[in-house]
């Protein structure tokens, strides 16, 4: 699967999330900090990512500033992307389950590296529910996307 990974500085586990991504047999592609020449800043980086995941080229994303809200807020901007906000295994697998979340958003002050790895890995084994309250939920988000208002 290729997962598009921005993070807007080098802190944290920044360094770590194209190897972790990696050892997890993804293939990574780099934005905002993580990738020589592009604007680093949070909103920029994020919807980098985003894009990826909308446009097509990549399965998935994840996004990562400071607190990891502004990445889940730009993220969410881009049409068709659901970035879910997750400091925890058990989040991440519920947003992935319930959501159908397409993006990851990371804390870079938040999560340690043990963190990191729990997350990415209840992420990655996540799949969509089956449920029909479930699936109407999503199918939701859709038409609330497409109202404009």
């Amino acid at each position: 699967m290729r997962v598009a990974v921005s993070a807007d500085e080098m802190t944290g586990v920044a360094g770590r999330l194209a190897q972790e991504v990696r050892q997890r047999g993804h293939e990574p592609i780099l934005h905002g900090a993580l990738a020589e020449g592009e604007r680093a800043d949070w909103a920029w980086a994020s919807e980098a990512a985003a894009r990826d995941v909308a446009d097509g080229r990549a399965d998935q994303a994840i996004v990562c500033c400071w607190t990891g809200t502004g990445a889940s807020i730009a993220a969410n901007k881009v049409r068709g992307v659901r970035a879910a906000l997750c400091g925890d295994a058990m989040t991440a697998a519920g947003a992935r389950r319930w959501n159908d979340a397409n993006v990851l958003a990371l804390s870079l002050r938040t999560t340690s590296a043990a963190l990191l790895g729990e997350i990415l890995d209840a992420w990655f084994a996540g799949k969509p529910s089956a449920e029909p309250d479930d699936l109407a939920n999503v199918e939701h988000l859709g038409e609330i996307e497409g109202d404009g208002s």
